[in-house]
């Protein structure tokens, strides 16, 4: 049965119903899916038997015949899933696109003669595919419109790129007016811009922990947040997806029994969520969190990579869309990739803290500036979303990925598919669970002019394989109902269920 849930009136403002459903995989279709997996591993292992006999060619990459008493290079047994899944329908992932990858876009036709092995491009181009599956929250990845002049006479006055880190000859005048925008558009008292998004995690966490510290981390959170965390050297304990109750265990022991063998105080907790998370499509309890970090005096680390643009009245992300006090998060992390059509990320919060990162930051000292054109992007979109340029585009365009996010969720709840998530988030996965359907329902997708996402283990759990969707401002209610997508949503698995054994053979 559907769970949702709501959050209890406590001492915070934000009295809105908190709905979000995560339906339990039906038995049979549980048991189906496990004995897909099972075919597929019988016969892989069959095609590595072949494949060692030099019956059947083998692709893959291995020591040469010389090289057999080196220590491997290449772990067999860890690229079994690539070997012989994933291959089999990779012609879903990696399509090249040839056009602005907006509402809709142009994908370069190609065919693989070698189950996927390798591809050849016809020389065709498909027209006008829908794009469901970009992270274009409000549709600013484009060529036109005054983000892409502002970026056009940026490049013309900057470049294209700086060549140095910040530290050095790399400070712009224009990355000092970006971070000084991000840090007022967020609420806090600053913040550092970073050039690559996945980076801002993984390099920065070390810089805030490290040995003798405890991180609590959400276990669905980001793969950038899970290595940053592993190479802070930091106690990392994992408490379950949004469950206040399994947080709040791990806070008290941890402060009852201390660091292990020693039975220390820790040096520093710090709590570790994510604002959207992007394969549930489901909204962190922030509320409750900022609760129990203040009850157990522990500090707040928030990803809101997808959050951020996305939700709340002033597109502000989570803290926004709760209506609490920016100041209670300690660390508010985000890119700048997705709502704002550019690339980096940024973290903000007190001036100590980013005056720290500023030395300290591996991310900071080491990598290259952000490029002009792309900190132009971001100070041009932002400044829409906050309606400082004079219009009520950015306004305009929150309000309508808003109602798209509502219209998409209730036509898939209304014609019986499971979705994943909370109402309010614009990341929508659909459940197709058994491995076949994976493969099957993106290439009759694309046949049907629509892109989307589609994942599978190991990305989720073996039973719960989805298709993603990602709703953007710049899908007029229009669109939607010109190429009629749920019908065709809806026809595409009725008819899977006729392809699922034809694919299962073909793996």
């Amino acid at each position: 049965m559907p769970q949702r849930y709501f959050l209890e009136k406590h001492d915070w403002s934000h009295e809105k119903p908190f709905a979000e459903s995560f339906e339990e995989t039906p038995l049979l279709v549980a048991v189906l899916t496990y004995m897909g997996y099972g075919i597929l591993t019988i016969f892989g292992y069959l095609r590595d038997f072949l494949r060692h006999w030099n019956i059947e060619k083998c692709q893959v990459a291995r020591e040469r015949e010389e090289q057999k008493d080196f220590v491997p290079l290449y772990q067999d047994f860890e690229n079994f899933y690539t070997r012989n899944l994933y291959m089999r329908i990779r012609d879903n992932w990696n399509r090249p696109i040839c056009s602005v990858p907006g509402a809709k876009m142009d994908l370069v036709e190609r065919v693989s003669h070698d189950y996927n092995w390798t591809f050849e491009h016809t020389g065709k181009v498909v027209k006008e595919v829908i794009n469901m599956g970009s992270y274009n929250y409000l549709g600013f990845a484009e060529n036109v419109g005054a983000c892409a002049d502002a970026a056009i006479e940026s490049t013309k006055k900057y470049g294209v790129g700086v060549g140095s880190t910040r530290c050095e000859l790399g400070n712009l005048d224009i990355h000092e007016e970006m971070e000084q925008l991000v840090a007022r558009f967020l609420g806090v008292e600053s913040s550092m811009a970073f050039g690559m998004g996945f980076a801002t995690n993984s390099m920065n966490i070390p810089a805030l922990t490290g040995k003798g510290c405890l991180i609590l981390s959400d276990e669905l959170n980001h793969a950038s947040l899970v290595l940053g965390a592993r190479l802070s050297a930091s106690t990392i304990r994992v408490f379950k997806h949004n469950n206040m109750q399994s947080l709040e265990k791990l806070l008290r022991d941890a402060i009852v029994h201390g660091q292990p063998r020693t039975h220390r105080p820790w040096k520093k907790i710090l709590i570790v969520v994510e604002g959207i998370y992007s394969m549930e499509g489901s909204i962190v309890r922030l509320p409750e969190v900022i609760a129990l970090k203040k009850r157990y005096k522990a500090y707040l680390y928030l990803d809101e990579a997808h959050s951020i643009g996305a939700l709340g009245p002033n597109g502000r992300g989570v803290v926004d869309y709760f209506g609490l006090d920016p100041k209670d998060v300690d660390i508010m992390m985000g890119t700048f990739t997705k709502s704002f059509g550019a690339a980096g990320g940024y973290i903000g919060g007190k001036k100590e803290l980013i005056d720290y990162l500023r030395n300290h930051s591996h991310s900071a000292l080491y990598a290259t500036s952000m490029s002009p054109p792309v900190a132009q992007q971001i100070i041009t979109s932002m400044k829409i979303i906050m309606g400082e340029d004079g219009t009520t585009l950015g306004a305009d365009r929150l309000r309508q990925l808003s109602e798209n996010t509502t219209y998409f969720r209730r036509k898939l709840r209304e014609m019986g598919f499971i979705i994943y998530g909370n109402d309010d988030s614009p990341v929508v996965p659909m459940m197709l669970y058994m491995p076949a359907k994976i493969g099957a329902f993106g290439r009759e997708m694309l046949k049907r002019n629509i892109g989307t996402v589609v994942v599978g283990f190991p990305a989720t759990p073996i039973i719960e394989s989805r298709a993603r969707f990602c709703i953007s401002a710049a899908h007029t209610r229009e669109m939607l109902n010109t190429v009629n997508i749920y019908h065709i949503l809806q026809y595409s698995l009725k008819i899977l269920l006729f392809l699922l054994m034809w694919e299962q053979t073909n793996f």
